[in-house]
């Protein structure tokens, strides 16, 4: 492997979550995010030759990835879309403002929900995969939507702790 893909290798690693975290905010299907993610790391790997090492690579990717979902949008013009373009520029701009640290704690919340027991895991994908409400939520699982509610606050509760906790850990 030469230098330039090992860098590329090493920024990508760490601005991956971020990254996942903006598609995610664009982009509702699973599989459509997932495919974009592909898409943007192979465009910019083949782009790397063109960033400039002077500018935060988190800010170059973020452009790459906004490049990305313009694309999409373009493919998927028949359907209809949440954001406009003031928009998508708008979410580039406030994820381009990520600290470094706010990145580090997105890189660590997959580790804390990898932590939690599957039927919390199961509640979160319902409720910030599939985008369902606790009413639905419950419906789904033959429970209360206040029970789903209250589940859900407690692992917000668990995944602030465990975030925090890593926080405090020296790394």
């Amino acid at each position: 492997m030469d230098s330039s893909t090992a860098e590329f290798t090493r920024q990508w690693t760490a601005a991956q979550a971020k990254v996942a975290a903006f598609i995610g905010s664009m982009v509702f299907d699973i599989s459509d995010r997932d495919d974009l993610l592909q898409d943007c790391a192979v465009a910019a790997m083949t782009s790397y030759s063109r960033y400039d090492p002077a500018r935060p690579f988190s800010a170059w990717i973020i452009g790459v990835a906004r490049n990305q979902i313009r694309l999409y949008l373009r493919r998927k013009s028949n359907e209809p879309h949440l954001f406009d373009e003031e928009t998508l520029d708008s979410l580039v701009t406030a994820f381009s403002r990520i600290r470094p640290e706010q990145e580090q704690k997105l890189n660590h919340l997959d580790r804390c929900i990898d932590h939690l027991d599957s039927r919390a895991r199961h509640l979160c994908e319902l409720r910030y995969t599939h985008n369902l409400k606790p009413a639905a939520i419950a419906k789904q699982l033959n429970i209360t939507p206040n029970t789903a509610a209250k589940s859900l606050q407690r692992i917000r509760e668990q995944l602030r702790a465990c975030l925090e906790k890593t926080a405090l850990s020296p790394s």
